[in-house]
């Protein structure tokens, strides 16, 4: 229930805010409720993923996709994400939730998302996605960026982003039998 009320209260809150340009960075706050957290005590390392969303909502829904992603039936689509995890939220803490595109390519749109307490960094996570069209097929980030009047080139690729999606292509997702050296058998 909680993240339904966190859901509709940004998809709300991006009505009354601010417009922001596909490149500004959008700021949502939140706070670390008892059902953010692990056996550990602080925030749940699966709830930051699902934050995450939110967070590129309220991107998306300011920066002016919202009749697109209504009325176009556009589907956001996550590929991968890598997250990594600086210091802990705390059960009732403040933080805010930073999301900015940071560059893309031809198919993939990276997006940079930072949880943030006192201008200190808790986590930073990069998000490669797409979007596909009511037929399901996948728009070119030209086209997507373009529909909210962005005709720049991307800025380059950080080396952090770059070493990123070099490790994943090295990722066999396609040959199941591949056991690394492992074996196989029981």
């Amino acid at each position: 229930m909680n993240l339904i009320i966190r859901l509709i209260r940004v998809l709300i809150g991006s009505m009354f805010r601010s417009r922001l340009n596909v490149l500004d960075v959008s700021v949502v706050n939140f706070r670390v409720w008892l059902n953010d957290l692990d056996f550990n005590g602080h925030m749940n390392n699966g709830r930051y993923l699902t934050l995450m969303d939110l967070g590129r909502l309220d991107l998306l829904f300011r920066a002016g996709y919202s009749n697109k992603i209504l009325t176009a039936k556009w589907m956001p689509i996550v590929a991968s994400s890598k997250i990594r995890f600086r210091r802990a939220l705390q059960p009732f803490q403040k933080y805010q939730l930073h999301t900015r595109l940071l560059c893309w390519d031809d198919k993939w749109l990276i997006v940079e998302q930072r949880f943030m307490v006192d201008e200190r960094v808790v986590a930073i996570a990069y998000v490669k996605g797409l979007f596909k069209n009511r037929q399901g097929f996948n728009l070119s980030s030209q086209d997507v960026l373009l529909h909210a009047g962005h005709v720049a080139m991307s800025p380059p690729f950080p080396e952090a982003v770059q070493l990123w999606l070099q490790a994943e292509s090295l990722i066999e997702t396609d040959r199941p039998d591949t056991t690394h050296g492992l074996s196989s058998r029981t």
